[in-house]
């Protein structure tokens, strides 16, 4: 796990902004897969997007794609 206290940024700033791509790109797979799973598991948009930190209605409009049936 990357410590956010530890990390060392380049002092290349092609390398540390491909490297904020790739987290970011992380970020979304973990997001979506830890979404997928609280749905399987029964959870609604409101305790997800609690999860989230965002409201009900902007996890629904981002995320919704994941309930069966509407996967991408």
């Amino acid at each position: 796990m990357i410590d956010p206290d530890t990390f060392q940024l380049s002092d290349d700033p092609a390398e540390t902004l491909a490297t904020v791509v790739a987290l970011r790109r992380l970020a979304d797979r973990l997001e979506r897969q830890a979404v997928a799973t609280a749905l399987e598991k029964g959870w609604s948009w409101a305790r997800i997007a609690q999860g989230l930190g965002i409201s009900k209605q902007a996890a629904h409009k981002r995320l919704s794609d994941l309930v069966k049936g509407n996967e991408r």
